[in-house]
């Protein structure tokens, strides 16, 4: 699960590589195309021959780059990229009981949002093996739950599906009671960016929906989510799932030992701006282990926070994109957050370990390898 940034105070909330650039020669930047010198803007000299115009855009970096790709953004047609009605809270059901016999992590007994920990999680030879436990079966339970999306089945299924496959295991489901979240799952569906709370909401045909479990095993949590098509999704979406889905991957591959975290984002932001996408800077990744979020505080976007990568830290990497602008809504219930032009969303998640050499994704199993 993601956390939240209002301006420099952090308030936790809870956060298939493309085998080819996909495009389209039709499409506008807005639904996610790569950017082309054809149709953008870029500041420089322009030399005219007849009528072809050839654009020089001199190299920008940093903070420079990304207020050019937003300006990009604002010059392009607002495009209505969802077919689907807005989306609209259903019936929340009573929260699911836990086993006593089931250890819970120190919150799940109040209300309360914790603190986010200043903590730096390093681990042992034993916490690695206890945050690889977590973290697979974290995946596990991710995996089956991709398996109930299907048009008609409400979110709160597959909370209740999710729920007793993680207590079955031994395990907590991680959400339930954090901060007075009420259910073991989050699920977000369409323009939902992170935080969904599982209701009576049928999903409908063409929706896409993220799914972002985290369970509490032995002590540790292991945390994962990740975007599925609902029935027939169309290109536009399909792009937009995929495009995040790379990110993840990129921003992972930069990870090792006296990496800079800054990095990350730098990454992730170069990759989906070829599309027109945005990142949203509200919500950040987070270190994972025996504390559900805590330091290093992870951002998607461009930055220059400070501090490195050490061998034995564990954190996670959860970029949202949006096909239209970044700025978000979050409904009462203190949690649903929402694009707030209602331009569809998608978000992936992974709990990696930091090594030497690179990283490793604790987050998988055989049948969920990625």
């Amino acid at each position: 699960m993601s956390q939240a940034v209002y301006q420099q105070h952090i308030i936790p909330l809870h956060g298939d590589p493309i085998i080819k650039l996909l495009s389209s020669s039709n499409s506008t930047v807005f639904v996610g195309t790569p950017l082309s010198s054809s149709s953008s803007r870029f500041p420089g000299k322009q030399l005219h021959s007849g009528k072809k115009v050839v654009v020089m855009a001199r190299r920008l970096f940093g903070l420079e780059e990304a207020m050019r790709v937003q300006r990009e953004r604002e010059l392009q047609p607002k495009i209505k990229n969802r077919k689907s009605p807005p989306l609209r809270r259903g019936r929340v059901s009573p929260r699911l009981p836990v086993p006593d016999d089931i250890p819970k992590p120190p919150y799940a007994s109040s209300n309360l949002l914790p603190e986010l920990s200043s903590e730096h999680q390093i681990h042992d030879a034993e916490g690695i093996a206890k945050m690889k436990a977590a973290g697979e079966l974290a995946a596990r339970v991710l995996d089956y739950a991709g398996t109930l999306v299907r048009p008609s089945v409400t979110t709160n299924e597959i909370d209740k599906a999710v729920h007793q496959m993680i207590i079955e295991a031994g395990a907590y489901p991680s959400p339930l009671g954090y901060g007075g979240f009420p259910k073991s799952v989050c699920t977000s569906v369409n323009e939902c960016m992170c935080h969904g709370i599982p209701d009576s909401r049928q999903l409908q045909d063409g929706d896409i929906i993220n799914i972002d479990v985290t369970v509490f095993l032995n002590g540790y949590h292991g945390d994962t989510s990740k975007t599925f098509f609902c029935g027939n999704v169309n290109q536009g979406r399909r792009r937009l799932v995929k495009v995040t889905e790379e990110c993840l991957v990129r921003g992972i591959n930069v990870c090792r030992d006296g990496a800079s975290f800054k990095k990350i984002g730098k990454r992730i932001s170069e990759f989906a701006e070829q599309f027109g996408f945005g990142v949203a800077e509200r919500f950040v990744g987070h270190g994972i282990g025996t504390i559900f979020h805590s330091e290093p505080i992870i951002l998607h976007h461009r930055n220059e926070k400070a501090g490195f990568m050490v061998e034995g830290q564990t954190f996670t990497i959860e970029p949202i994109l949006t096909m239209g602008r970044t700025k978000s809504i979050t409904w009462p219930d203190n949690w649903t957050t929402l694009t707030a032009d209602g331009s569809p969303a998608a978000q992936v998640e992974h709990t990696i370990l930091i090594t030497k050499t690179g990283a490793e994704i604790l987050t998988k199993c055989e049948t969920n390898p990625s």
